[in-house]
Formats: structure tokens, C-alpha cells, sequence
């Protein structure tokens, strides 16, 4: 999740929207357990994972010229510091599944790779960095994702 989240961050994790049922939103950055595939390959099923939702049920999701498509328009990403440097034909996530992808694109296990996550799987997410102090503040910013 580079540049967002450093590896020495400490983050506090929301989880009461998820248990509730309550819509998550493009652009959160999400805490999840690890999707079968993951598991299958050796990862602990307990871990915590995190990266940013990028697609819900329905969207239509494809990297092309370095950048993310959703539903046949760019989105816009600030938060990512370099183009894609790979192309992802188009797929769109099927009912009670996410698409996530990591804000290093270019060397995240995500989604593009292990392909949509089980929305059982989130565990909450994440809201306000609180460590180190000089990084303090709020990391929700879904609401500047946008497309076209």
C-alpha cells in the first residue's frame, strides 16, 4: 500500500460498518482475511491483509495504458504514484465479491492476480494512521475517487 501506508504505520481499523452490512465505498482502504487462493498457497489464514477497494458487485474493471478502467472510464487515483505497468483485461465482479488492488500497483498481490475477494472476508477499514506522530491523520479519502 505504498506510498499511503508506510511499513511502520500504525493504523486504527473501523469494523462495525462491515458487521452490519452497511455499503462499503470506492476507494476505502480495506482490512480483509485472505481469499482461498491465498490460503491454498501457503498464506495464514488469520493474517490481516490491506489494500484499497477498487471495484463492487457489478463494476466492470480493466487496466489499460498504465491505468485502472472502471466501467469504460479512467479513474482517477491520486493516491498512486507511477503508472500501471501491466494490462488486466476487463472483468466485472460478480455479487457479494470486491476488487482490491494495492496502491503500488506495480508490486501488489491483489486482485489482479488472486481475483475478487468474498465481501465476508473484510474485517473493517482503515481510518486514521495514529503512528508515527508525524504521519497522524486521517487515511479514508474515498470520497476523491472519482472517474473520468
Amino acid at each position: 500500500m505504498l506510498p499511503t501506508l508506510q511499513l511502520q504505520d500504525r493504523i486504527l481499523v473501523e469494523k462495525i460498518r462491515p458487521r452490519l452490512n452497511h455499503q462499503l465505498h470506492l476507494g476505502d482502504v480495506v482490512v480483509f482475511s485472505p481469499p482461498t487462493r491465498l490460503t491454498a498457497g501457503g498464506y495464514d489464514p488469520k493474517a490481516a491483509l490491506i489494500k484499497r477497494l477498487v471495484g463492487q458487485a457489478g463494476d466492470t474493471i480493466a487496466v489499460e495504458g498504465g491505468q485502472l478502467i472502471r466501467n469504460g472510464s479512467p479513474v482517477d487515483e491520486p493516491w498512486i504514484a507511477e503508472a500501471i505497468d501491466y494490462e488486466m483485461d476487463a472483468f466485472t465482479v460478480p455479487e457479494h465479491m470486491l476488487w482490491l488492488m494495492g496502491d503500488n500497483r506495480n508490486a501488489s498481490l491483489d486482485s489482479h492476480l488472486w481475483g475478487p475477494l468474498p465481501d465476508e472476508n473484510v474485517i473493517g477499514t482503515a481510518v486514521l494512521r495514529y503512528w508515527p506522530l508525524n504521519r497522524f491523520g486521517q487515511i479514508r479519502i474515498s470520497e476523491t475517487l472519482s472517474s473520468g
